[in-house]
């Protein structure tokens, strides 16, 4: 598969990289970690990336505004985006040719070629694996891709700490950072956060609650967000804060947004991927996420993860 991509980017003048929508490091590092390398190994070609910005991630970068006629023609490349409901700006449709590259579960095979790897660790593992492929047949890495792609692992492996990095991980991670960029810097842009987020973290370790079977539930209504000044974008970064405290074995925060609310889920062994999907979402086995419309919908979510933990049983004894 990886040598059919490679020859329909040859193929094409234009390429468009498309992501999915609330984007992450990944989504962002995967997007523009596979345009730089594009742009420095065919600069004859025109490479586009696209997509709402996430002001948050414009450190890492920013896209870019092109029209309708730009996709004739074009072959679109979608990364990090499991379900075609949630790639990033619909005219995507309008391309020649679509390839789908990702590494969540393959629910949605929508793409004329489609390259997903459920064992890497984020998709810009997998765009550093492409290089590593093709770099004998005219595939070039600059500096500002390896960190793009740096970035995005970092980012899906929670600094190397999730069950999904793997000995490969660590090598492409050694690998890219012998490039020129600077990681103190990326990692100061990536893990320093805002006075009013930290409150916010503080209010969320006094007011998180821990059931039965040991599920861990966390409610950030619009008024909590409001009264910390913080977004609902925002508040999702602070899901992971949950997993260090013991006895927990999966967790879910609800955040409500104005016409919706944002089902965040995660954990250390109950397999969750299969509650969100319930709920029109998707995800990771140990990181998922959905969006439901009533209070009512999260006392069920939170009523199928406390059955989730009830029926896990420990893979290690202390």
């Amino acid at each position: 598969m990886k040598a059919l991509i490679i020859q329909e980017i040859k193929n094409y003048q234009t390429i468009i990289i498309h992501r999915h929508v609330r984007p992450d490091p990944d989504a962002y590092g995967s997007q523009g970690g596979l345009a730089e390398m594009l742009k420095v190994s065919f600069p004859e070609k025109t490479i586009y990336t696209v997509g709402e910005e996430e002001k948050s991630l414009n450190y890492l970068r920013r896209l870019d505004t092109i029209s309708d006629e730009t996709y004739q023609g074009a072959l679109v490349i979608i990364c990090d985006t499991a379900n075609a409901e949630r790639i990033d700006d619909t005219r995507y449709t309008l391309a020649d040719k679509l390839i789908k590259i990702d590494h969540h579960p393959n629910e949605d095979r929508y793409g004329d070629l489609l390259w997903v790897d459920t064992n890497a660790s984020s998709t810009s593992e997998m765009i550093y694996e492409l290089y590593e492929y093709g770099k004998n047949s005219g595939l070039v890495l600059n500096d500002e891709a390896a960190r793009l792609l740096f970035a995005g692992i970092v980012g899906d492996t929670g600094r190397f700490l999730y069950p999904s990095t793997t000995e490969k991980t660590l090598v492409y991670a050694g690998e890219l950072v012998s490039y020129a960029f600077s990681r103190p810097q990326l990692f100061s842009q990536m893990y320093d956060v805002e006075e009013n987020i930290i409150r916010l973290n503080g209010y969320v370790l006094q007011h998180f609650s821990i059931l039965e079977n040991g599920t861990g539930k966390m409610i950030l209504t619009r008024d909590i967000m409001e009264q910390f000044g913080v977004t609902p974008a925002e508040a999702s970064l602070l899901v992971s804060t949950l997993g260090s405290v013991k006895g927990i074995k999966a967790w879910v925060f609800f955040i409500e947004e104005e016409k919706e609310i944002r089902v965040r889920l995660r954990s250390k062994g109950p397999v969750i991927n299969g509650i969100a999907k319930k709920y029109s979402g998707g995800g990771h086995p140990m990181a998922a996420g959905a969006s439901i419309y009533s209070w009512a919908a999260a006392d069920r979510v939170l009523e199928d993860l406390e059955e989730a933990c009830a029926n896990y049983r420990e893979r290690f004894i202390d």
